[in-house]
């Protein structure tokens, strides 16, 4: 958005007058609300007004410009450091939205939330996910240029940008961090910049508390680029030295970088500056008065903006029209170059699949056995060849999970040595990293313009939750494949055999959890999760099968979440067996046996209850009559899904306790996951039905 260089950087008085209005408003937001965290956004006000007004670009008129640079606000809490310049740049924040700081219903909720205020590009949440949100924007920028526009001369693409993120001591002290920028670095991605706000405060007062290892010697192992400014005498960021910085991380194109940024917390407030109070409650009213002073604000005035600081921070909005129009020539350019690509960013852009897609979805044979987990697999090999903006991998079990989406195509930086390495390779090795492989999902998908999975086993899904929960929080379409998912996963016993996972990822609003029951319900699921990203995204998680499983006739209607996948015979149902994963085929053997002996039985298949709650209640009443009391559902993990489904007289098959070291055949039948026991525990709901 900016050519100026460090020597040409202009500061002027009216940008000195615009950082303080930042500051003073964000003061007077807090002040007014009566909570919030006024301290890092005074302090940081000259940074993220340099990043917004003279390094960033940006078109405040179009947020979701594809040109654009993207900003991430790690330290959610300090949200006012971002409206303030969302507000001074011209989006669509306006001084009302900052006096309605923190209240319910406003633009400028607590932490920034993404979907709710424009120019906000993720709900960071937590401390620690912003920073890998931000890896995953550069990661998914590299493939886009990949998808697109590989042949151009670095910094020379449309597709060409910088992801600029400020990060805080706590967001360091987090073990995502840490994982993100890790990966960041084997990456080696030039298109990153990281601004850490050191200014040595958390809750409990100096750092020195908790941590002191040397952050920079720590991102240098990493092979990150590594700056320090320090701030002036008075203790406010040095500007000058910062746009230096910033324009010298910028450049660096083969590594990511990362500026250590010394601040004093509240500066210039002349009593709160640099305590902890400052961080997380309003500074007082005196106190706002005392810093007002201090900077030549009226004390008795509150939001005060001038109209000549406005006008000048509103320039924003020409620098992006003019970096806009720009880029618009550019583009127009690559599509007279490249028209095939250009109408396949057309159709990716708009979130559509192509004509066809479904024909490559493969069929399976009934009758044989094949893991879900495998036939997932060759779901995601046959699509790559008509979805080239799938793409996606695992926390290093990618032999297990199914998930390598091409054998010779590894997204690795020019230098791997591994001979599949490729900057825009289609295969994501995320490393032994499960919460920041979820985190980075959400950055890639938040970015735009490709389609991401990634795998690990059901049971490290405890470790990604918190980034799975704001999957679902900002309803971003990615796909988790977890697989090994119940006591069949066998020998490894009762730390890798999830029990309650199942049912505690159901508990997310917004996550829909598929347990596919055999191959042709995977590849039925598939094409499911594909289309509502198209139309509705959402998370989805599949849970999938290491064990064989018998494969059946394919029903469509496996996207309606439930379904009949037996019918009784001999008259209307007199129990039914609901059933999910590699329990269906339990429930089948256990309908026949119960036929046998003259009780029409239906079974039903749900591999999916937050789909088939969306469903019609005439659907649902079709599939589970209300008439039919006697039910069972069978599920390998905890039974807490399933009693609204069996009702009073229903009867559960679950595990309501940990597993053991065994092979699977063992471990089922040890704890009743048998026909004998569902044929037992459909008499017995029989029995209670009838009083």
């Amino acid at each position: 958005m900016s050519t100026q260089t460090a020597d040409s950087f202009e500061w002027t008085e009216l940008d000195r007058r615009a950082v303080d209005t930042a500051r003073v408003l964000a003061a007077d937001a807090v002040q007014r609300v009566g909570n919030g965290h006024p301290g890092t956004a005074m302090s940081l006000a000259p940074a993220a007004y340099t990043i917004f007004q003279k390094v960033m670009r940006h078109d405040p008129a179009d947020p979701e410009w594809t040109g654009r640079d993207r900003f991430v606000l790690s330290p959610g809490h300090t949200s006012l450091t971002l409206y303030t310049q969302l507000y001074l740049a011209g989006y669509e924040l306006e001084l009302d939205d900052l006096k309605a700081f923190r209240t319910h219903g406003s633009k400028t909720p607590g932490h920034p939330e993404y979907g709710h205020t424009a120019g906000v590009e993720t709900t960071t949440g937590p401390l620690g996910q912003g920073v890998a949100n931000a890896v995953g924007m550069a990661m998914a920028a590299r493939y886009e240029r990949g998808l697109f526009d590989p042949e151009a001369p670095e910094g020379e693409s449309p597709f060409d940008h910088t992801v600029w993120a400020i990060v805080s001591d706590g967001d360091l002290q987090e073990g995502v961090s840490a994982e993100a920028s890790s990966l960041a670095g084997h990456q080696k991605l030039g298109n990153l910049v990281f601004l850490y706000d050191d200014n040595h405060i958390s809750i409990e007062g100096d750092t020195a508390t908790a941590f002191s290892e040397d952050v920079l010697k720590r991102y240098e192992a990493y092979g990150w680029h590594v700056q320090r400014i320090e701030p002036r005498e008075d203790g406010d960021v040095d500007v000058r030295a910062l746009y230096a910085a910033l324009k010298e991380a910028q450049a660096e194109t083969g590594r990511p970088s990362i500026i250590a940024m010394r601040t004093v917390i509240a500066w210039p407030a002349p009593n709160a500056r640099n305590t902890e109070a400052s961080h997380g409650s309003a500074l007082g009213e005196d106190e706002v008065a005392a810093t007002k002073r201090l900077l030549g604000f009226d004390p008795e005035q509150s939001f005060e903006v001038a109209d000549e600081v406005l006008a000048h921070t509103r320039g924003a909005l020409d620098r992006g029209a003019e970096a806009h129009a720009a880029w618009d020539k550019r583009i127009a350019a690559w599509r007279g170059e490249n028209p095939e690509r250009a109408a396949t960013f057309d159709r990716v852009s708009k979130g559509e699949l192509p004509a066809g897609w479904e024909d490559a979805l493969p069929v399976f044979e009934p009758g044989k056995a094949v893991a879900t987990r495998a036939a997932s697999g060759k779901v995601l090999q046959s699509l790559g060849a008509v979805l080239p903006e799938l793409w996606g991998g695992s926390a290093d079990l990618a032999g297990s999970n199914n998930t390598t989406i091409d054998k010779t195509s590894s997204f690795l930086p020019e230098g791997n040595p591994l001979p599949e390495a490729d900057p825009y390779g289609r295969t994501i090795h995320f490393g032994i990293r499960e919460f920041s492989m979820a985190a980075e999902m959400n950055g890639i998908a938040l970015h735009g313009n490709t389609r991401i999975y990634g795998g690990t086993f059901l049971v490290f899904s405890d470790y990604m939750r918190n980034a799975v929960r704001m999957s679902a929080l900002m309803q971003l379409p990615v796909t988790y494949v977890w697989t090994h998912d119940s006591i069949g996963l066998g020998e490894d016993g009762p730390t890798h055999q999830p029990v309650e996972h199942l049912a505690a990822l159901r508990a997310i609003p917004g996550l829909n959890v598929v347990r596919p029951a055999d191959a042709n319900e995977t590849a039925l699921a598939w094409a499911e999760i594909l289309k509502r990203h198209t139309t509705d995204p959402a998370p989805h998680g599949l849970a999938l099968t290491r064990q064989g499983v018998p494969t059946y006739e394919p029903d469509p209607d496996v996207a309606r979440g439930g379904y009949v996948r037996a019918e009784a015979e001999g008259g209307e149902p007199q129990v039914i067996l609901i059933a999910t994963g590699s329990e269906v085929h339990l429930a089948v053997e256990a309908r026949e046996r119960l036929q046998a002996a003259g009780v029409p039985t239906r079974v039903v298949s749900m591999p999916s209850v937050e789909w088939f709650e969306e469903q019609p209640r005439a659907y649902r009443d079709s599939v589970l009559p209300p008439s039919v009391k006697a039910r069972v559902a069978v599920e390998a993990g905890i039974g807490l899904t399933w009693h609204r489904f069996v009702g009073d007289a229903g009867r559960i098959v679950s595990l309501e306790h940990f597993g053991a070291s065994a092979d699977a055949k063992t471990l089922f039948a040890e704890y009743g996951f048998t026909p004998e026991n569902v044929v037992a525990a459909a008499r017995e709901s029989l029995a209670a039905a009838r009083g």
